[in-house]
């Protein structure tokens, strides 16, 4: 039964297209609504709602849905709903009344927003950590081969030299920012909005502070309606900074793209590594590469989707900010994901050091020849004039 039925059913049509998919994406809610739970079961029995006896009763049915989610044995139905109707209703079945109450004091609406809040806290975690490894494993690639001289471009045409250490530097510096930002929103999320109820408070006495320091929240989120309205705000926040790092890994892959070249063949990747061809038998693709280069581009739409749909809503929930849920739960899926592949391509990737070196060719240093003139006195644009004289002839022309 869904936590809103009262006497008539609803049209299996109706229920399909509200339910939408979230009966589906609430498989990676579970855990944190079970926590959430916990949580409010105890602040309940504090508060003389629940005897001791219900809580312990409540506490190991939450447990064992835990035990069941863990080995993929928790079934949510579309009937449910979503995971929070379908663990009242496991509760209900296997504690009884006790399972009745444990709705006493909050509204689906909090309850949404703090398993939500819990998953984007573990998420941003998570986030931090397969980054930290990264910038480990860019590390690492800097030590080996940080002093090979390469081509540095402008306008995708050779520009001036530089060193596989300073490329590779740029984005240890880039995913280093990142990690600031990935900090900011954690900080920003780490609110708890249980007790806030449909978004104006509940008239119970309820123990706030307690489930706040329960699950390990940093501050309360005192007031109701701000509660509601930070659903969709805080998520795209989220999807901005996530954004910001694909960012970076779509740089990425495009300088690898290029270097990787064949014809230029500054960087390798092993053969595990490629795909190839199903008409051409020499081919080796940086399919890979590709696709980190493209999936910014998906974070980017699930960021657009969430600001379009969380916009434009008076004060208070609305049925909209269901389709919020699966634009963040797929972003982290897939910078996670990312992040984690760009990590296994610095473990592999390799320099091709001769061919660096072929490629450091003449030109590359006309602005330093420059600067030694104007260390003799010349002025600068005199300098760079009679240095520029001498790349005129050049089938190839070079622009700032």
């Amino acid at each position: 039964m869904k936590l809103w039925q009262k006497t008539k059913l609803l049209d299996k049509e109706i229920e399909k297209f509200t339910v939408g998919r979230d009966y589906i994406l609430d498989k990676e809610l579970v855990y944190f609504d079970c926590i959430a739970s916990k949580a409010h079961v105890r602040m309940l029995g504090k508060i003389g709602i629940l005897t001791d006896k219900e809580v312990k009763d409540l506490l190991q049915g939450l447990n064992k849905i835990i035990e069941l989610d863990k080995v993929g044995k928790f079934k949510i139905d579309i009937e449910d709903e979503d995971c929070h109707t379908a663990i009242e209703n496991f509760l209900i079945d296997t504690v009884g009344d006790a399972g009745k109450k444990i709705h006493t004091g909050r509204s689906r609406n909090d309850q949404v927003l703090t398993a939500v809040r819990l998953y984007c806290k573990a998420k941003l975690g998570d986030c931090l950590d397969v980054i930290e490894a990264t910038i480990g494993h860019i590390d690492d690639f800097i030590k080996t081969f940080c002093e090979i001289p390469m081509p540095g471009y402008t306008h995708t045409r050779k520009a001036m030299p530089s060193k596989v250490g300073m490329w590779a530097g740029a984005f240890k510096d880039a995913f280093t920012d990142d990690l600031e930002l990935l900090k900011a929103a954690l900080k920003l999320v780490d609110q708890n909005p249980l007790g806030t109820g449909a978004g104006y408070g509940i008239p119970l006495p309820l123990d706030r502070q307690m489930t706040t320091e329960e699950l390990g929240f940093a501050k309360t989120q005192e007031n109701p309606i701000y509660a509601q309205n930070s659903r969709g705000k805080f998520e795209s926040f989220i999807l901005t900074v996530l954004g910001q790092v694909m960012l970076d890994i779509n740089k990425l892959a495009s300088d690898l793209v290029l270097f990787t070249l064949p014809s230029l063949a500054y960087f390798i990747l092993p053969d595990e590594f490629l795909t190839g061809s199903s008409i051409m038998p020499q081919k080796k693709n940086p399919d890979v590469l590709e696709l980190l280069r493209g999936k910014y581009h998906e974070i980017l739409a699930h960021e657009i989707q969430m600001k379009n749909t969380s916009v434009n809503l008076i004060s208070g929930y609305h049925r909209d900010i269901q389709l919020t849920k699966e634009a963040v739960i797929h972003g982290f899926s897939t910078a996670l994901e990312s992040i984690h592949v760009t990590g296994l391509i610095f473990q592999n990737l390799k320099v091709i050091e001769e061919n660096c070196e072929v490629a450091m060719t003449d030109e590359l240093f006309a602005a330093e020849k420059a600067y030694q003139l104007v260390q003799q006195g010349v002025p600068f644009r005199d300098a760079y004039r009679q240095i520029g004289k001498q790349y005129e002839s050049s089938k190839v022309l070079y622009y700032e």
